[in-house]
């Protein structure tokens, strides 16, 4: 039987999963573990009554999955790290000094300013999310504020400084997959980020509610617990540094967080002495448990561990098994393809180069797959037109990186909701940042603002 694919053929499988994965995880409101697992169970029939055979599904799933081998370990890390820096007091000295230096009266656009600026130092929202902004999220749990909303200014800001620092995994990507140097596309992505930052804090403030008197209290009990459970010293600050400083010296991520974990350990050890190797190891696999007299407290401090990761490595694991699959099957190359032909008004060319990030981010679900496809797919097209390597590789991040924090399936999206405890559905009308990027982007395409050409020879 002929393998080919049709573009009305993939049209049609691609647009069943969308029904199916927004009815299951949106409407009925299931994990989207279990649907992805169906959609996958379908999609192989199809592709055998299609005459694929095991060993093309077997290499799609392979091929999948090897993708994204690195981010699993990171996230494994991640969890282990988060358990690490709570029992060491590194997460509670952060939560004491933030109340000292984060006004209470604003506290949610200072939350989004401070996420904005030290991610643009560290370069990964990942850490951003899941060592201050765990922090952050107490502070607002103790001031009364909806979590949800304190989560959305955490993402918004990660986003910003994992998008605009030259440090950042992806920001490198969507460069080198348009051929622009890297300071030009920063400073490139100004068109659309400043007016994003701008945007969002102003959503950030216009929704930030008022502290009460009541709030003073709440936060002294906090502070008081926080003390009477962890010694807190000037050594809480070397794990940070050391973050900065191997993000300074683009120490890759694995060796960044074993690095750290180790530090926190030795941290540990040397504030209690006493500490059994097997309260550590448990530590470290199933996370922290905090006890106190504050719910608040102990439902925040009691977090992280290996295993708190493991169903988003399965969630993980299922989609990039999916996404692997559109791919040998070549179902998202054809719809792709059709998308890139006859395309002659630039903000057409924008707009369709944007869906197509959005397109990859909800039916693969990873960040890079959504920059990588459609920049080789556009690539030669913004060229023949004329246009700057650095306005197609603004764009690939205007609908790309940033969406995949949206999607409850995706690595980002599954990722903050597992590490902050807010599920995806829940902060997604608050990360106003995703939202409001792909827009402008789309706007500079019909514009013509921000949309450079080379020069004439």
């Amino acid at each position: 039987m002929k393998k080919k694919i049709s573009v009305t053929e993939a049209i049609i499988v691609l647009l069943i999963m969308f029904v199916l994965l927004g009815v299951s995880v949106i409407k009925l409101g299931l994990m989207p573990q279990v649907p992805i697992l169906f959609i996958i169970a379908l999609l192989i029939t199809w592709a055998l009554i299609r005459g694929f055979n095991w060993s093309d599904i077997n290499a799609g799933i392979e091929k999948g999955i090897s993708g994204g081998i690195i981010p699993i370990v990171i996230f494994v890390l991640i969890g282990a790290l988060i358990g690490s820096w709570i029992a060491a007091g590194v997460i509670p000295a952060l939560m004491l000094v933030g109340f000292k230096i984060i006004s209470v009266q604003f506290f949610v656009p200072s939350v989004f300013i401070v996420c904005a600026i030290i991610g643009t130092s560290i370069g990964s929202a990942f850490t951003i999310i899941s060592t201050i902004g765990i922090a952050l999220l107490g502070m607002g749990n103790a001031l009364g504020i909806d979590p949800v909303l304190t989560s959305g200014a955490i993402i918004s800001g990660a986003i910003f400084g994992d998008k605009t620092s030259p440090l950042s995994d992806s920001t490198n990507l969507a460069s080198a997959i348009a051929g622009s140097d890297l300071f030009d596309h920063i400073k490139h992505l100004m068109w659309t980020t400043i007016p994003a930052f701008i945007i969002s804090l102003g959503f950030f403030s216009f929704l930030n509610p008022q502290a009460s008197s009541t709030h003073a209290t709440t936060i002294l009990n906090l502070e008081q617990q926080i003390n009477s459970h962890f010694t807190i010293g000037w050594w809480q600050a070397i794990p940070i540094i050391l973050m900065f400083a191997c993000a300074l010296l683009k120490v890759p991520a694995i060796g960044t967080l074993l690095l750290n974990i180790t530090v926190s350990v030795g941290l540990i050890f040397i504030q209690n002495p006493h500490t059994s190797l097997l309260k550590i190891t448990n530590i470290l696999n199933n996370g922290y448990v905090m006890h106190s007299s504050n719910e608040n407290l102990n439902s925040l401090l009691t977090r992280g561990g290996i295993m708190s990761m493991m169903p988003t490595v399965a969630l993980i694991i299922i989609t990039l098994s999916l996404g692997g699959l559109l791919i040998k099957f070549n179902i998202i190359q054809t719809v792709i393809d059709l998308a890139t032909k006859n395309i002659k008004k630039t903000g057409n060319l924008v707009l369709v180069t944007i869906l197509s990030g959005i397109g990859v981010n909800i039916f693969v679900g990873e960040q890079y797959l959504s920059v990588i496809l459609p920049g080789n797919a556009f690539r030669k097209v913004y060229d023949s037109k004329g246009f700057k390597p650095v306005v197609l590789s603004r764009i690939l991040e205007d609908g790309g990186t940033v969406i995949n924090y949206l999607i409850p399936w995706g690595v980002a999206g599954s990722f903050a909701a597992t590490t902050l405890g807010i599920s995806t559905q829940a902060y997604l009308p608050f990360v106003l940042f995703s939202w409001i990027s792909p827009i402008l982007s789309i706007i500079s395409g019909y514009t013509g603002l921000g949309i450079s050409k080379k020069e004439q020879k």
